[in-house]
Parts: structure tokens; sequence; C-alpha cells
């Protein structure tokens, strides 16, 4: 993994995992289109760190919250719903497990046969997201996250995880569909990626790091790669945050749709610039 790949691949990370377009998509599509092996180790660990890079601007919008939840743990329910919406998440990962082709869950996908049909689920739920906000905005708007906003968020969260399926906007739907608005929807979308990004790291950098994989990187392009997803992350938190009561999301709608289209486009004419639409064998052990 060269200097120059890993500041891109920073760069899509963090203006992808808080606008609605999907980072794992767009990491992967950019891998496919330039030729980087898309299951390799190294690629593996590079995207594990790059989601620790989105966590630290996470973590430091939202620090006034953050503190708030460890001072009053009892008075404070924000780390109660967060762990309510981390749980559909978590049920849905282990059953995706179990039920998938060896084992392998949301790997299936890691070699990007769906990401245009993902792209293109994106951009549904994303015209949805703006027909729910307009129906709330008829009506008074619940402000205040409850227990069921959480749990509905947590099962789009939970879908999300399939690459090209954003889960900002999967998430900021399950939010706005359940009577809030969208700006709430979205604070909470973005604190919900703490404990995702989390998990993943426990779970997936653990089973990589039995196999080997961190040794697969090169340490001084995956620092900066982290470094540059933390900055554009921050930056991207910040234009989300303002950007969302005032625009539709369809215009994210419309950028995915574009992009999910002419994906399978290649993929029907039988172009050997993407994967064919079919589930890949396990690799070889």
């Amino acid at each position: 993994m060269s200097l120059i790949q890993s500041v891109f691949m920073g760069f899509i990370q963090g203006l992808g995992e808080f606008l609605p377009i999907s980072s794992s998509g767009h990491l992967l599509l950019a891998r496919i289109f330039f030729g980087i092996q898309t299951e390799s180790p190294a690629m593996k660990m590079l995207d594990i760190f790059l989601h620790v890079g989105t966590l630290i601007p996470v973590l430091i919008v939202f620090r006034k919250e953050w503190m708030e939840m460890i001072l009053h743990p009892v008075r404070n329910k924000t780390f109660l719903l967060l762990v309510i919406a981390s749980l559909p998440t978590l049920v849905i990962y282990i059953l995706a497990k179990k039920i998938t082709p060896d084992g392998r869950g949301f790997g299936i996908f890691d070699n990007g046969w769906f990401l245009g049909t993902a792209f293109i689920i994106t951009s549904f739920f994303l015209l949805i997201c703006d027909m729910f906000s307009k129906r709330n905005s008829n009506k008074q708007q619940n402000s205040r996250i409850g227990m069921i906003n959480a749990a509905v968020m947590g099962i789009f969260q939970g879908i999300g995880m399939i690459p090209g399926v954003s889960r900002s906007g999967s998430t900021i739907l399950g939010g706005v569909s359940t009577g809030l608005n969208k700006t709430v929807a979205a604070r909470f979308s973005f604190m919900m990626s703490v404990p995702a990004i989390l998990g993943s790291m426990l779970m997936e950098g653990k089973e990589a790091i039995e196999l080997g994989y961190l040794n697969e990187i090169s340490i001084f392009p995956t620092i900066v790669g982290i470094i540059v997803s933390a900055v554009v992350g921050y930056l991207s938190i910040r234009f989300m945050l303002k950007l969302i009561s005032k625009v539709p999301l369809a215009w994210f709608a419309l950028y995915l749709a574009v992009i999910g289209i002419a994906f399978l486009i290649l993929q029907l004419t039988g172009s050997s610039l993407v994967p064919s639409f079919s589930i890949p064998p396990a690799p070889l052990s």
C-alpha cells in the first residue's frame, strides 16, 4: 500500500462515513477501478484502521455529550440508548455469519459484486427519508431519542454493513421513519458509529490479527491514512450537521443512483472492469 493510496483511501473514508454515500462502498469502488486487490489482508487491515480514524472526530465533535455520559451515567440515558441501538446490529452481524456460505457474513460482498445494487438501495433509502421528513414537518416532530427510535436505527445500521449501503443514510432513515427530525437523527447516527467501530475492531480486528494480516500493512502510510480520515471526517461531520436540515437528501440519492446504474450496466454488459453479479467462492485458506 503506497502513501498516495493511503491518503486517497483516508479521504474517501472520512468523507463517506458521515455523508450518506457509504464509505465502505466508495472504498471498494476505488479499489476495483484502480486495480487494487479488494480482498487482500492489507486492505482488510487498512479498512479497520481508517475506521478508527473516523472515530476520532466523533469523539471531538460530541465531546460534551460523551462527558455528560461519563459524569452522569444514570441521569443521562444516551449510553443506554447507544447500547439498545447496537444490539440489533450485533444480532444481524451474528445471523449473517450463520446463514451465509462458509460463515463469511458480510464478507460475501467484499469483492464488490453487489455494489451497484447497494448504491441504488441507498438512493431509495434517502428518497424515502426525505418523504418521511416532509411528512413529519407537517406535524410535531420528536426531538428526543427514545428506545424505539434507537432500536429501529440499530436495525438499519445492521443493513448498512453491506458495502454500498450507507450506514449514516440508513440510520438517519431509521430515525426519521420513527418521527425524529433529521438533525436529531443525524447526531445520534454519528454517535452510533463509535460502538459500531469499536465492535468492528474487536471482532474483525481480532480475526485479522490471528490470521497475520497485521504484518501485511506499511506503518507510515497507514498512520497518514488514519490522520487524513480523521481530519476529513471532522470536516464532514460539521458540514453534514449544517446541511442536513436545509438540503434534501435527494441530491445524494441522485448521485448514488447514477453510479449504481452505471455499475450495473457494466456488469450486464460483461465488462472486465467490475466483478460479475454472483457471490464469489470462499477464498482458499
